[in-house]
C-alpha cells in the first residue's frame, strides 16, 4: 500500500482522532477511523491499525474496542479529565474576577480541546460572560509569574500600586514604589492576593495583585520570613474581611442558634461556640481586623448577630451607625 506524505506522524494523528472524536457516547469504525487519517495524508491497513491501537494503550491513551453485531466500535474511555472536572475548570476561570474576559475566552478555549469535540460544544455552551465584572489587567498573569520567580530566587521586589481615579484611569497610589519581600499568593473575595513582609513598617501585609505594576527584582534577599511562618494564612484571610485591614482583636459575638452556618462559614469548624444566657443565643469568640467592612458584615446580620465584647469595640460600632445615620441625606 503507498505511503502517504505524513506517514511517520500516524500515530500522533491517530492519538489526536481518537481523543478528539471519541468518548463514552461517540465511537468510530475501523473504516471511518481510515477515512479520518486520510484526511491528514496517512494511509493505514487494519493489521497496522490493531497494532497502532495497543501502541496508544502502551502510551496512556485507553482506547476501548466494543463489538457490536458484525461490526468493531472504538472509543476513548477514561481521560486526563473527565467531562465533569473540565466543566469545573471552565466555571472556575469564568467566575474568576482576576482574569480578563479576553483571557477567559482564551483559557477555555484551551481546556475545550482537552476533550472530544462534542464535549467541547457542551462546554461552550454553558460559558456566559456578558455581564461578569472582571479585571481590565490584562497584564496580570506576567505580574503574577514575576512574583513566583521571586519567591523563588528569594528576592524582594519593588513595584507601583495603582487605585482608580474619577476618571475611570488607573493612577499610583503614591509617589515612589513600594519594596516588599513576597512570600505567598492568595485568592480571596474573588480576588488574587499579595502576602508579603514591609521591612519598613515590620508586618506583613497583603496587596491586589490586579493594582500591581512595574515589578522589579532587587539583588536584596526577602525579610520576614519568622513573620510569614508564624502567620496562619487560612486564620489571616478569615480575619481580614474584604482582605480590608486593621487592628487584630478578639471579639466575643452573639448569635441566634439558627444562624450557626454563617459564622461557620465565615471563621471555619474551629470555633469554640457556647449557650448564651439568652434563651435562642450562642456565643463565640472570633480574631478580627477591625474595619468598615467587618462592621458592615455584622450591620447586614441584623439583629441575628451582635457584639458583646470588648466594650469599646461594640461601642466604636454604635457610634459608627449613628454617623451614619446623621450623614444620611433624604431628599
Amino acid at each position: 500500500m503507498p505511503k502517504g506524505a505524513n506517514q511517520k506522524l500516524k500515530l500522533y494523528y491517530l492519538a489526536k482522532i481518537m481523543v478528539e472524536k471519541t468518548d463514552d457516547e461517540h465511537f468510530l469504525t475501523m473504516p471511518e477511523i481510515r477515512e479520518q487519517l486520510e484526511v491528514y495524508g496517512v494511509t493505514a491497513d487494519r493489521k497496522s491499525l490493531y497494532d497502532d491501537m495497543e501502541a496508544l494503550r502502551v502510551l496512556g491513551i485507553d482506547v476501548i474496542g466494543e463489538q457490536e453485531g458484525r461490526h468493531f466500535y472504538y472509543h476513548v474511555g477514561s481521560k486526563h479529565f473527565e467531562l465533569a472536572e473540565l466543566k469545573l475548570l471552565v466555571d472556575s476561570i469564568q467566575s474568576s474576577k482576576f482574569i480578563t474576559e479576553k483571557k477567559s475566552s482564551e483559557l477555555i478555549k484551551k481546556v475545550t480541546a482537552l476533550g472530544s469535540e462534542f464535549e467541547a460544544m457542551q462546554l461552550r455552551r454553558q460559558v456566559v460572560v456578558q455581564g461578569r465584572i472582571k479585571t481590565m489587567n490584562e497584564s496580570i498573569y506576567y505580574v503574577v509569574d514575576e512574583i513566583h520567580n521571586a519567591i523563588a530566587h528569594n528576592k524582594k521586589i519593588r513595584f507601583e500600586y495603582l487605585q482608580w481615579n474619577l476618571e475611570k484611569k488607573m493612577v499610583p497610589r503614591k509617589d515612589g514604589m513600594y519594596e516588599i519581600s513576597p512570600w505567598a499568593l492568595t485568592f480571596d473575595d474573588e480576588n488574587y492576593y499579595l502576602i508579603g513582609y514591609d521591612s519598613a513598617a515590620s508586618k506583613i501585609k497583603h496587596y491586589r495583585v490586579d493594582k500591581m505594576r512595574n515589578i522589579v527584582h532587587l539583588e536584596e534577599k526577602r525579610e520576614g520570613k519568622e513573620a510569614f511562618n508564624a502567620l496562619n494564612m487560612a486564620a489571616y484571610s478569615r480575619m481580614n474581611f474584604g482582605m480590608f485591614g486593621g487592628e487584630e482583636t478578639a471579639v466575643k459575638l452573639m448569635f441566634k442558634n439558627e444562624m450557626v452556618g454563617i459564622l461557620l462559614d465565615r471563621f471555619g469548624k474551629d470555633i469554640t461556640i457556647r449557650k448564651s444566657k439568652e434563651e435562642g443565643y450562642s456565643e463565640t469568640i472570633v480574631n478580627v481586623a477591625l474595619s468598615d467592612q467587618f462592621f458592615g458584615w455584622i450591620f447586614a446580620l441584623g439583629n441575628g448577630v451582635k457584639i458583646t465584647a470588648p466594650k469599646e469595640v461594640a461601642q466604636r460600632f454604635a457610634d459608627e451607625l449613628k454617623d451614619r445615620l446623621k450623614n444620611l441625606y433624604i431628599d
